[in-house]
This record gives structure tokens, C-alpha cells and sequence, in this order.
């Protein structure tokens, strides 16, 4: 019976993307929960830039002026 030889280590490429995925999964919530807000917050931003969406914001529909400014 034949010995086996010394264990055959991964790649440098195979244990970092293996890292990245145990990684993911240890705070897979954290993660998703922070890409909801930088979404949202672009997609508001990118809203409030056009003028005029901004104008539906500012400008009440009557036309009336509540705040002297």
C-alpha cells in the first residue's frame, strides 16, 4: 500500500473567491440591508436632481404660498 503524498493546497484564485463566498454568507443581512438604502438613496437623489420632479416638491399645486420664501 502506497502512502499517500503531502495534501494538494488550492489555488491562490479557488481560497479567495472560497473567502468571499464565507464571507457573504456570515453577514449576507448586513450586506443586503445596506444595498436597499444605497439604491433607494440613488433613486431619490436621481429624482429630486430632474427639475422637474424637484418642482412637484417645492410648488404646492393651488399655488398658494404658506411660507414667506
Amino acid at each position: 500500500m502506497r502512502g499517500r503524498g503531502p495534501p494538494t493546497r488550492e489555488s491562490a484564485l479557488t481560497r479567495a473567491v472560497n473567502s468571499v463566498f464565507a464571507f457573504f454568507r456570515l453577514a449576507e443581512f448586513e450586506i443586503l440591508f445596506f444595498l436597499f438604502f444605497l439604491i433607494a438613496f440613488l433613486i431619490f437623489k436621481d429624482l429630486t436632481s430632474r427639475p422637474e420632479y424637484n418642482q412637484i416638491l417645492v410648488k404646492k399645486p393651488d399655488g398658494g404660498d404658506f411660507w414667506p420664501y
